[in-house]
């Protein structure tokens, strides 16, 4: 059995690859993928497939991940963070052997290493390199599939999945409604999909990010993050008092994210504390959406038990395809 065998060319759709060395692998086990009716060949570096440009709007979020690589996983934080999130907005249950997941825009991995404990076989994947990191913490866990790969041009079977989840990531994409529409597709029927999005509102626009953006997002990836690796952390216990002070409206006085109120220690938050301030001010893209948009995406799409609220990254939408 091939380990590249579930995959599809995301040029003409063919789901038989050839391996072939064309140049020094990295790894041993690295070879090409050359597609059988097309003939476009893709990479796999490291051990991981890619199905994207080496550059693209996501550089920015492959630089914080690779340095930020343990920040945020429950097992280095001590602390169910990543755990209570994936389960309290999918409400997916904590085993799920026998079920195909799939996750778009895995990051570092904090929710891989969840959906990996879960028993399910799990395909995940990143626009950027981010992958690498994911590698490194998750890439042991036998049932996790991972890929560098376009959430427009998901390169797998439409319609095979049980459960698709896609957190912190469609407001990044030059087309959030787009990409909603590419993960729809890779649900099977009865199967379920689990998003969020950035909440846009007239109290969200107001928030620094949307303010300094025009400035940072020209910054190369390296110079912004020495300026925030700089000004983040003086500016943590200000942060906090101004959440004591005013909750959540009070912190987004504030020009940095801070997460003492999770339990955090001190180190840990300062590291969470740099790369979510980073993680503000650095992407390409940053399109908020309301309730009736993520609301009409799971209609348009022919979803049922459709259900949208705010949640902690915002909008929150779940919903199931019809059985056939």
């Amino acid at each position: 059995m091939s380990a590249y065998e579930h995959y599809v060319c995301p040029n003409c759709g063919c789901q038989a690859f050839s391996e072939h060395k064309t140049r020094a692998a990295e790894h041993a086990d690295d070879a090409d993928l050359k597609c059988n009716a097309c003939e476009q060949t893709y990479a796999v570096l490291n051990g991981i497939p890619r199905f994207v440009p080496r550059d693209n709007y996501a550089t920015s979020f492959g630089y914080q991940w690779n340095i930020h690589r343990r920040s945020q996983l429950d097992s280095h934080t001590g602390l169910p963070i990543s755990r209570d999130r994936v389960f309290g907005v999918t409400k997916w249950p904590e085993r799920m052997e026998g079920q195909r997941v799939l996750e778009a825009g895995s990051g570092a991995g904090r929710f891989t290493e969840i959906l990996v404990g879960t028993g399910a076989s799990v395909f995940s994947f990143d626009y950027s390199t981010a992958v690498d990191a994911n590698a490194a913490n998750n890439g042991h866990a036998p049932n996790l599939n991972l890929f560098q790969g376009d959430i427009f041009n998901i390169p797998l079977a439409r319609a095979s999945f049980d459960k698709v989840m896609c957190l912190g990531v469609l407001q990044h994409t030059p087309d959030p409604a787009k990409a909603f529409e590419s993960l729809a597709a890779m649900v099977r029927p009865g199967g379920e999909l689990v998003v969020d999005a950035y909440t846009r509102s007239v109290v969200s626009v107001l928030q620094w990010k949307y303010l300094l953006r025009p400035i940072t997002m020209r910054m190369s990836p390296q110079t912004l993050y020495k300026v925030v690796a700089t000004a983040t952390p003086p500016l943590i216990p200000v942060t906090r008092l101004l959440r004591r002070l005013g909750g959540r409206a009070g912190a987004r006085i504030s020009p940095i994210c801070e997460y003492s109120h999770l339990g955090l220690p001190d180190e840990i938050n300062r590291d969470w504390a740099i790369l979510d301030t980073f993680d503000m001010y650095s992407p390409a893209h940053d399109h908020p959406q309301s309730i009736a948009d993520v609301s009409g995406w799971f209609s348009r799409a022919g979803f049922v038990d459709i259900d949208v609220g705010y949640g902690p990254n915002g909008v929150i939408g779940r919903g199931r395809r019809l059985e056939a």
